[in-house]
């Protein structure tokens, strides 16, 4: 299970929290059991306060993750949404609480079985993905309860499914994940993933496991090794943070940073 552990090390998957609307609007995380933090990177809530005045839409940012998310109110709306090339808008009106199970890279393929490229840049109903899932959720999950009781019963639920598991993996495909993270995401491709995989290998497992090429994946990761590092607009402009992960001059990196985020680094950042 080591190989399991490389990516909960080396990568931590931010969603930007949600700006403005007065505090109408609230975002949070909670961390799984020890027992599946290998395969789970949090359970997350974004529900309203009270009704806002306009419609909102909320911008989910590139991560490399696949998600279940369900409607708290209305369990029966549930949810998988996979890797996405881009920055993604969801209108979701102007009342609302979803919760949702953001799964690390590779973890929902290994626990579930499902070829990652089928949901890639995409969010469809978990029933026809997953319909025992789906079920459950529709059953189990409270519209009263809180969201500290719900997390707790996903704990549950996912610990039983990762102990049901006989893991089928390829050593080769971890050590090529391992690299990409060690990088931060910076690597010529050809040159430097020595991993024993041909590229047409590289390509088939990393649709299967991640739902895109090791390429589209590395740049991804490279944008939220720059999420991670949490820069104020001033300290991107003095420190060049671009240049670490490869960007050679500020406007190949807004391009960059515009398509997974939405906005630019100027306006994303104070």
């Amino acid at each position: 299970m080591k190989e399991f552990e490389i990516i909960k090390n080396y990568y931590k998957p931010i969603q930007p929290a949600v700006k403005a609307n007065n505090g109408e609007i609230v975002y949070q995380e909670n961390y799984p059991d020890k027992e599946i933090e290998n395969f789970i990177y949090c359970f997350w809530q974004l529900k309203t306060k009270k009704s806002l005045k306009e419609p909102f839409i909320y911008r989910v940012v590139s991560d490399g993750c696949i998600d279940i998310f369900f409607n708290h109110n209305q369990p029966t709306e549930n949810f998988v949404m996979g890797f996405c090339k881009k920055y993604t808008k969801f209108p979701i009106g102007k009342a609302f609480n979803y919760i949702g199970i953001r799964f690390l890279p590779s973890a929902f393929p290994l626990l579930f079985r499902v070829d990652a490229k089928s949901l890639s840049n995409q969010s469809q109903r978990l029933q026809n993905v997953l319909p025992d899932l789906s079920k459950w959720i529709i059953s189990e999950i409270k519209s009263s309860e809180p969201f500290e009781k719900i997390t707790k019963q996903l704990n549950k639920k996912l610990i039983e499914i990762v102990r049901k598991q006989d893991f089928q993996y390829d050593k080769r495909f971890f050590n090529t994940l391992h690299l990409i993270f060690q990088k931060k995401g910076f690597l010529d491709i050809e040159k430097e993933l020595q991993t024993g995989l041909s590229t047409r290998q590289l390509r088939r497992i990393f649709n299967y496991y991640i739902g895109t090429t090791s390429k589209r994946f590395s740049n991804v990761v490279r944008f939220q090794h720059i999420l991670n590092a949490k820069p104020s607009k001033q300290s991107l402009k003095e420190n060049k943070l671009y240049y670490d992960v490869g960007f050679y001059d500020q406007a190949h990196f807004i391009k960059h940073f515009k398509t997974f985020y939405g906005i630019t680094p100027s306006e994303a950042f104070y």
